[in-house]
């Protein structure tokens, strides 16, 4: 049994609701979880009414991860009701109540929506239960243990009566919470919902159409904007052909910020039409010469130089000078974009006494502040719709597609929708950070590691997001994968140097760090084995002997993959193994290479031990999702610069996986009872080794750049 360490003064405040129900507020104070909390104590809220409903307020935005069900069942286990029984709102503004307790503020990503919420959500569905069946005990004159709760009714063993939760709200609302010793959670042998195959609640609303995204907001009298940002980061337009706009039938308005043009009209085909007409002339700034060579080449130049110390264990030194092997490496992973399904809008009405906003967002608290900033208003006078996200990916943690939308329409009478094309949306991104990292290590004579160094080069998100994260000028992102691989090395030596290219601004994409730290590590532990004349995965296995629960996902996958039969003429297969997000995860893919240097993945299986699991079906989407955007950036994914622009521009140039290239995908959950681990992107960074290391099996060619250039396997 698990009992909560919450105190009462932190615990819970009871009251009525606002139909005459039952609220318990939570407060997700510093023992909420484990770690990484702090001083911050946010709320969560549960609302059961009269009739029985049961409304979860949902602290963390939904954007195709299945966070909506799978809250929802932490919620329900404990309460004791059916999943389909749980209304779900999406939680407003409101960082006292709804901050996130890991991140510390009003905001999803990183895989933590489970990690943060798993015990809070349970211990208010528990609560709520308790008091419950204390209110039906008062009404009956019986003991409270001679009665239980199931799918939302209170049930007494003794005279056999029952009483449905709707009609004991009332009572409930008047009575004292429990003390903390009272509130004692399931044991997962106990568990009839979690750990089961639910289906998704937001799945009807979806096929239907009454789940509203933020594109779908159409607040009464709305116009339409089409908007063109500056090309070259820095810029700002000098001049536009005004006549020519305004002649276009439907359009109303055209206005110029201090970096972009939005033309206003009636709906969306006036609006590009009048863009289209504007005949911008642009003032390109400093930022006019651009290119990825000169970034690549600073990079370089860089990476050469000692960064800060991530960590050093050993002598690294010595290790490498009596090394019978000495191996060395340099491994480069480009910028890339985040393209989700639902382009960047934002809707606004700014008014003088108010601001509202219509928007599908993974950071409300940074869009406050913004929005705040933006137009001088105090921040109770900000209200923000959040609605779910057709794609987050880590680009909507970003909040400058709302800031632009907030200077558009403080110049248009009413509600004003801006919305991105594609092409704004692929040229004007926070981009994944360029990344260009130096690797070496020596083996004793049986080929084992016996000292391994990793300088990482490149930008750091936190140093621009939240300076104080940085300890010692080490970003933690930055070095997420790399300073803690699941493997142990005798000598170790880990760096972490910060180059900030000119004119591109970076940030989070799906898997964060790891998504290049995995590819680095697993890459060249590939290497190690090769120069060991070793098996992939027996030799990870070596490595792996003092760390059970990543060995155990690698002898799974191994045997689930058929790990050592043979395969065709050019055709491999490649593993990676790794420990990111809370969870441990090891990946095989099988690939084909063609004579023409084409690469086809043709099946991928993975085995995840992520803890306690909620939803497997989640799991298993999240891994099949996870791979193929990472199998996407692998083979093709690239943002380059010349001139100060961006190349890409579509899906033509920017290419997106197709369905006939899309792998098989197996998943095997690992049963665990260690706290639950994030999941959603895990395959993404596990993709890139286990493909290029397939690739090497194939060919013995070994791509320590991407994407994959099929030129390169053309001469193999």
């Amino acid at each position: 049994m698990a009992t909560s360490n919450f105190n009462r003064r932190e615990f819970l405040k009871i009251s009525a609701a606002f139909t005459g129900g039952l609220v318990v507020n939570l407060p997700l104070g510093k023992d909420a979880i484990a770690a990484g909390s702090g001083d911050f104590v946010p709320n969560a809220f549960i609302r059961i009414d009269r009739k029985g409903l049961v409304t979860l307020v949902m602290p963390q935005v939904e954007m195709g991860q299945g966070i909506y069900t799978a809250q929802a069942m932490l919620l329900a286990e404990e309460l004791e009701v059916a999943l389909e029984d749980v209304k779900l709102e999406a939680a407003p503004l409101n960082e006292a109540l709804y901050a996130h307790p890991m991140l510390r503020r009003q905001m999803t990503g990183g895989s933590t929506s489970i990690r943060a919420f798993w015990k809070p959500l349970r211990i208010a569905g528990a609560t709520a239960r308790i008091m419950l069946i204390e209110a039906a005990a008062k009404q009956w004159g019986v003991d409270p243990k001679t009665c239980r709760a199931e799918d939302g009714f209170v049930f007494n063993e003794t005279n056999s009566k029952k009483l449905a939760y709707g009609e004991l709200v009332d009572a409930a609302a008047t009575l004292t919470p429990p003390a903390p010793e009272g509130i004692t959670l399931k044991s997962p042998e106990k568990f009839r919902l979690l750990g089961t195959p639910a289906k998704r609640l937001d799945t009807p609303g979806k096929v239907n159409g009454s789940l509203k995204y933020g594109i779908d907001a159409a607040p009464a009298g709305v116009k339409i904007a089409a908007i063109a940002v500056s090309p070259v980061l820095g810029g700002k337009p000098r001049s536009v052909d005004e006549k020519a706009v305004l002649a276009v039938k439907g359009v109303h308005k055209i206005i110029l910020t201090d970096s972009a043009v939005a033309v206003v009209a009636d709906h969306t085909g006036a609006a590009k039409k009048g863009l289209e007409a504007a005949a911008i002339v642009w003032d390109n700034g400093e930022n006019a010469s651009v290119s990825s060579a000169d970034i690549i080449t600073h990079l370089d130049e860089q990476s050469r130089q000692p960064g800060a110390v991530a960590r050093s264990e050993g002598d690294v030194d010595k290790g490498l000078a009596g090394a019978s092997q000495r191996l060395e490496a340099v491994y480069q992973l480009p910028f890339l974009a985040h393209s989700t399904m639902e382009p960047m809008n934002c809707t606004v009405h700014v008014r003088k006494d108010g601001c509202e906003l219509w928007v599908g967002t993974q950071n409300l608290s940074a869009a406050k502040v913004g929005v705040v900033t933006a137009t001088g208003l105090p921040p109770e006078k900000v209200v923000i719709n959040n609605h779910i996200v057709g794609g987050g990916f880590g680009r909507r943690l970003e909040v400058d597609g709302i800031i632009h939308a907030v200077k558009v329409a403080m110049q248009v009478d009413g509600p004003v929708k801006v919305i991105w094309s594609r092409e704004e949306d692929i040229q004007h991104g926070y981009y994944r950070p360029y990344y260009y990292d130096r690797m070496s290590a020596g083996l004793d004579a049986d080929g084992n590691p016996i000292a391994w160094t990793h300088r990482v080069a490149g930008s750091s998100i936190y140093a621009r997001i939240a300076p104080a994260a940085m300890a010692n000028g080490v970003d933690p992102d930055g070095v997420e994968g790399a300073v803690h691989p699941p493997y142990k090395f005798p000598a170790m030596h880990v760096e972490f140097k910060q180059v900030e290219p000119q004119g591109v601004l970076t940030s989070w994409w799906r898997g964060v760090g790891p998504t290049h730290n995995i590819f680095m590590v697993e890459s060249f532990i590939d290497e190690l084995a090769a120069a060991a004349k070793a098996d992939p995965v027996a030799y990870r296995k070596r490595l792996l002997t003092e760390n059970p629960r990543a060995l155990k996902v690698l002898e799974v996958a191994a045997e689930k993959a058929d790990w050592g039969k043979p395969v065709g003429p050019r055709q491999g297969r490649g593993v990676a193994v790794q420990f990111a997000f809370g969870s441990y995860f090891a990946m095989i893919a099988d690939v084909t290479v063609g004579t023409d240097g084409a690469v086809r993945v043709t099946r991928i299986v993975g085995a995840v031990d992520c803890g306690l699991t909620v939803n497997p079906n989640t799991i298993a989407a999240q891994i099949e999702g996870g791979a193929i955007y990472g199998l996407t950036a692998a083979l093709y994914g690239a943002i380059t610069f010349k001139d100060g622009r961006v190349e890409q521009s579509n899906f033509d140039n920017y290419q997106a996986l197709r369905i006939e290239e899309a792998p098989h995908v197996e998943t095997h959950i690992i049963p665990s009872a260690e706290p639950p681990g994030g999941i959603g992107e895990v395959s993404t960074s596990a993709v890139f080794p286990a493909v290029t290391n397939a690739i090497f099996a194939a060919t013995g060619y070994r791509v320590r750049t991407l994407p994959v250039n099929a030129r390169d396997l053309q001469k193999v």
